[in-house]
């Protein structure tokens, strides 16, 4: 697993075995910053929506998107910074930065695990959350299938590995109850960037 250098606050780890290991750190981010840094990127960031076909259907994507290279000379000034973070507490050259906007308890993304083609082996998927508080579900692909949820706040940050991607998905599930706005920034370190 990648070596951690955390700037203080707790630290959990949820799954640390020959299945992979992920880590939540419910407090890595200080409120006044994840407050800001919400607030701008809510209304700086060109999110657009999608469409994509899903069991078989067309189907607009239930959330807004953007992705940015990490040495793209345009990546916004909160993004700049997001990454120098990250990428020093972890340990890792991330080089792509991607945001999910959430709107409400009506968007979502349905489980999966990343597309391991598309990353540099051993390299983690780091995501930090902004805005509305909104579950995460962690599910083993086998049986057993061990199911985790996790409640991402602002200012949290959740650590997966590369091996995880192997034998969990992930997701997050719409809600019943009504949610203000998230923002899910995943830091990924991609070949080629």
């Amino acid at each position: 697993m990648t070596q951690l250098n955390l700037f203080g606050g707790s630290r959990q780890s949820l799954i640390d075995d020959a299945s992979g290991a992920v880590v939540f750190m419910p407090d890595w981010l200080e409120a006044p910053t994840a407050a800001a840094w919400f607030a701008t990127l809510l209304a700086d960031m060109p999110w657009r929506g999608g469409r994509r076909v899903m069991y078989e259907r067309e189907v607009d994507v239930p959330r807004l998107r953007a992705h940015f290279a990490g040495a793209d000379p345009a990546l916004h000034p909160v993004l700049r910074e997001a990454i120098a973070r990250v990428s020093q507490a972890m340990g890792a050259p991330f080089n792509s930065v991607g945001l999910n906007l959430y709107r409400d308890q009506h968007d979502s993304v349905a489980p999966h695990n990343d597309k391991l083609a598309d990353l540099v082996r051993d390299q983690p998927i780091v995501l930090l959350s902004l805005g509305a508080t909104r579950r995460m579900t962690i599910r083993a692909k086998r049986v057993p299938r061990r199911v985790l949820h996790v409640d991402l706040a602002a200012g949290s940050l959740l650590l997966m590995d590369w091996t995880s991607q192997l034998h969990y998905d992930h997701g997050i599930p719409k809600q019943h109850d009504a949610v203000g706005p998230r923002i899910s920034i995943a830091f990924r370190v991609r070949p080629g960037h």
